[in-house]
């Protein structure tokens, strides 16, 4: 059975990960080796998920990573304060997610989301 599934991004510049992943998302650092550093909250159950998609929905790119976060407006407010481009809404979606698009400092297209 499976008990988690990690996404590793490739960067040279591991250090950027903390301006969006801490600073945005709230993220803790749980392990750093220089060469890898995985964000995350300690012992949180999450449910274990891969999505695979032809599209990201409404016509939108595939996003590379799908967040959920329950505190969306004071995301969304950190994400434009730090000056990160939103690239599609904030929208309610026809499936009951409220959600808005950006690109993490790696360019990776980030989906960040709350369910209505």
């Amino acid at each position: 059975m499976v008990k988690r599934i990690v996404a590793n991004l490739h960067t040279e510049n591991i250090a950027k990960a903390e301006a969006f992943y801490k600073n945005i998302l709230g993220l803790e650092c749980l392990m750093d080796h220089g060469w890898i550093a995985t964000y995350g909250i300690e012992n949180q159950k999450m449910t274990v998920q891969v999505s695979f998609a032809s599209e990201g929905g409404s016509g939108t790119l595939t996003p590379d990573l799908s967040i959920e976060v329950d505190d969306f407006e004071e995301t969304l407010n950190r994400t434009r304060e730090a000056g990160f481009v939103i690239e599609y809404g904030p929208i309610v979606e026809p499936w009951g997610v409220k959600r808005f698009y950006t690109r993490d400092p790696f360019g990776k297209l980030i989906n960040i989301l709350c369910h209505v």
